[in-house]
């Protein structure tokens, strides 16, 4: 059986400002019913929706550029990408899942809460590459930092930036990932904290600037959208 919902903490008011705290307060309670009905939270996480999870995820807002293009790969329940597009009205934010169960579940959330700013796409990111371009790509507990490099930097126009939620191991992980990093035509990388004041510890957070993409076969670069 699932804790209660808690009662948002006073700072989210701050970080949820406008139509953003209707459209906060609804989503939690969709991912505290339907989606741990659903399986897709588990019930011990409706506790600490706000902090860990909402909260959380909209502090990744402060380094996403104004207007821009963002892929959620293997968004789930929609961590972070919906509640980026929740915080961030001004961006567009497509929510890429495989899954069917999750993306009718995400499909249902972005109709529930009315946002205009969101698509959802199921696929993996190998099946897009090629035939879109994103400005920012995000990921929350998807995979290894390395294999994240693989899926990311191919849908990410040069300069384009991977933004990647890490916990403690975003230092030691980034080290790993050194020769995924060249392989992959990244530029730079660094660790980026966000959130301080907000939320405790701060978000931990893992940029990598797209490179310009090695050719395959001669082909011909993609123009960015």
């Amino acid at each position: 059986m699932s804790d209660e919902l808690p009662a948002p903490p006073a700072i989210a008011r701050e970080v949820f400002t406008g139509e953003a705290w209707e459209r906060a307060e609804a989503y939690a309670q969709l991912l505290a019913g339907p989606g741990v009905v659903r399986g897709l939270l588990g019930p011990r996480e409706v506790s600490r929706i706000w902090d860990r999870h909402l909260l959380n995820c909209a502090v990744v807002g402060e380094v996403i550029p104004d207007k821009a293009h963002v892929v959620d790969i293997g968004s789930g329940a929609g961590l972070p990408g919906l509640v980026l597009a929740i915080v961030r009205p001004d961006i567009t934010v497509t929510l890429l899942e495989p899954l069917l169960r999750r993306t009718v579940f995400l499909e249902e959330c972005v109709a529930a809460l009315g946002l205009s700013n969101v698509e959802v796409l199921r696929g993996r990111a190998e099946e897009i590459a090629g035939k879109r371009d994103f400005d920012v790509a995000t990921a929350r507990a998807v995979a290894p930092l390395g294999r994240l490099l693989r899926w990311s930097m191919p849908l990410l126009h040069e300069g384009g930036e991977l933004v990647a939620m890490k916990g403690e191991r975003a230092a030691e992980e980034l080290a790993e990932a050194e020769a995924d990093l060249k392989a992959t035509g990244a530029g730079s990388a660094e660790l980026v904290s966000v959130g301080h004041g907000k939320v405790e510890p701060p978000a931990t957070l893992v940029r990598v600037v797209a490179g310009r993409r090695p050719e395959r076969g001669g082909g011909r670069r993609r123009r960015r959208r």
